[in-house]
């Protein structure tokens, strides 16, 4: 599914020059889930970003789904990311103003889907994470699990070939971090490629591969022989 190759990010100022991503090359097939880890200022974020197609790249080929999208215009860019990206983030991103039901939808509207198919899929998703008796609160009612429940079922509504999760556990407790971690194994289990970016080597475990990250570069890959398995019922 994606295939990187050489690419480097660098940032400027007028007085500072830093590389967030030096001729950096990495491989995922669909269908596997990816932990990225490193320290603080590796790359990890930057790198998903790039993956994601919020971040654009000063040099190298990035092939998504066989098509070369490293030097897409933003239009472009765009369009890729709202047919085939579903993205989780560690400070959840929802909207305070609008119910789960609401938040959830948006991706829909913004894709345009007719409103009976959104009511459609917008129930499924809710039921699928176990957040559907929750679906007329708004975020601020809710603890910090559900809200990440919330916005993995805005990642999933979509239908997306690839979900891009950053730090989706760093804001919650040990019990909600676990509850979210088998909800993505039990999607991963159903074929689901996913690439996280964390810092915890318990979240990690989840994962099918493990790509260690320094100074902008990969600088070990490794299956993970220990992955935490999930009954799914």
């Amino acid at each position: 599914m994606i295939a990187i190759e050489n690419i480097e990010k660098i940032y400027r100022t007028e007085e500072v020059e830093t590389t967030a991503l030096n001729q950096l090359s990495l491989t995922v097939k669909k269908g596997e889930f990816v932990s990225i880890m490193g320290t603080s200022g590796c790359g990890k974020s930057t790198l998903l970003n790039v993956i994601g197609l919020l971040d654009t790249v000063d040099s190298g080929s990035y092939m998504f789904d066989g098509e070369e999208v490293a030097h897409c215009s933003e239009k472009e860019r765009a369009g890729i990311r709202k047919e085939n990206v579903g993205f989780v983030f560690q400070n959840f991103n929802l909207i305070d103003e609008l119910s789960v039901y609401e938040n959830v939808e948006l991706p829909l509207i913004y894709n345009k889907v007719p409103a009976k198919e959104r009511k459609k899929r917008v129930g499924e998703i809710l039921e699928r994470v176990g957040i559907s008796h929750r679906s007329k609160h708004f975020p601020l009612q809710l603890s910090g699990g559900q809200q990440q429940r919330v916005a993995v079922a805005r990642a999933l509504v979509t239908k997306p070939k690839l979900i891009l999760a950053d730090e989706p556990t760093g804001n919650l407790d040990s019990k909600s971090g676990n509850e979210v971690m088998e909800l993505l194994t039990e999607l991963h289990a159903e074929g689901a490629t996913i690439i996280m970016v964390t810092h915890s080597s318990y979240d990690a475990k989840f994962s099918s591969r493990i790509v260690l990250m320094k100074d902008g570069i990969i600088v070990s890959e490794e299956e993970n022989v220990n992955k935490v398995d999930v009954l799914i019922q």
